[in-house]
């Protein structure tokens, strides 16, 4: 996540989500609506997020040779997954960056013959800093948590929908380059759908997931007000699985990341979800923020309750999720 160095030494307040939890009736409607016989494999987790967040992908800082093998890694996780380019190739040039550096963009087209004309954008970033100048024992920021673990819920994503094709509206999957330099894999990105005439009905992108909160709701959502994305994702799912995070509305969070982008652009409802809290991780733009930190069964949890809210998100029949201001 970008520009929130200055955050980490806060010490905040716990807080309880204003989203009460959808009865019984709403769970089982969410159950009667969506597979929910597919299982979130802990092991593939684990492995794909061991990779990515590896010393030899160098920190993944764009425009070097470790996001490179990164986005080889990408590219081949789409095509044993049977996830099609959206453009010629899934490398899609950055615009606005001095050097060669690529979005990883993949696309699943929706079942039905009208909802297939609109899209749902699920996005994760998958560059870091790269490696520190001074020289100690440990240069590498490998970015697990940052964002490593959203690229990873985002891939798991995509292998659902490849293997169910459930989805009636088109997905587009993207990893974003340049996050850390100013959201410009997102910035770049957006401006090309724009001029395709591109039929956003929202964007979800998923930003530092990597360990739990110790509170009542699985994740938050950055600008909560803004749509009503998160009582529809509790009302789906049939949990108090998004809450509000009064630190994100203090901090602007829904300005810091590649959701913004696509907001600025479309004025749809463009969102990041994230269970960082400030209080749970200290090691933010840190060599510490590594592979062996992470917790696992967290993440996969994560990916398995959020799918059936996915799931419905790409096939209700109207468009349910909408700006409140």
């Amino acid at each position: 996540m970008k520009k929130m160095y200055f955050l980490l030494s806060l010490v905040l307040l716990g807080c309880k989500s204003n989203i009460p939890i959808v009865g019984e009736k709403t769970s089982k409607t969410v159950s009667e609506s969506v597979e929910n016989t597919y299982i979130v494999e802990q092991n593939e987790v684990s492995d794909f997020l061991k990779y990515l967040s590896s010393d030899e992908l160098e920190g993944r800082e764009t425009g070097t040779r470790g996001i490179e093998k990164a986005a080889v890694f990408l590219e081949d996780f789409f095509k044993k997954n049977n996830v099609k380019p959206y453009f010629s190739t899934y490398r899609d040039t950055l615009t606005n960056f001095k050097s060669p550096a690529y979005n990883i963009v993949g696309y699943l087209e929706g079942t039905d013959p009208e909802l297939k004309k609109e899209f749902v954008v699920l996005s994760a970033h998958y560059d870091h800093i790269g490696l520190l100048k001074n020289k100690q024992n440990d240069m590498i920021n490998n970015g697990a948590n940052d964002d490593a673990s959203g690229v990873t819920v985002v891939a798991e994503m995509a292998k659902y929908f490849a293997k169910t094709k459930s989805n009636k509206r088109s997905i587009l999957f993207v990893f974003f380059a340049g996050e850390e330099k100013g959201l410009l894999g997102s910035k770049s990105l957006v401006q090309k759908l724009k001029d395709k005439d591109f039929n956003l009905y929202a964007q979800l992108n998923i930003e530092m997931v990597g360990v739990p909160m110790k509170r009542d709701y699985l994740a938050y959502i950055t600008g909560f007000d803004k749509s009503n994305m998160a009582e529809r994702i509790n009302q789906y799912t049939g949990k108090n699985t998004i809450g509000f995070l009064p630190k994100e509305a203090e901090y602007e969070l829904f300005y810091r990341s590649d959701n913004y982008s696509f907001y600025e652009v479309f004025k749809k409802p463009c969102q990041s979800i994230s269970t960082f809290d400030f209080e749970n991780f200290e090691f933010y733009h840190h060599p510490s923020d590594e592979f062996e930190v992470m917790d696992i069964p967290h993440i996969t949890k994560f990916t398995q309750e959020f799918l059936p809210a996915i799931g419905i998100i790409v096939s209700s029949p109207t468009q349910e999720i909408t700006m409140t201001k």
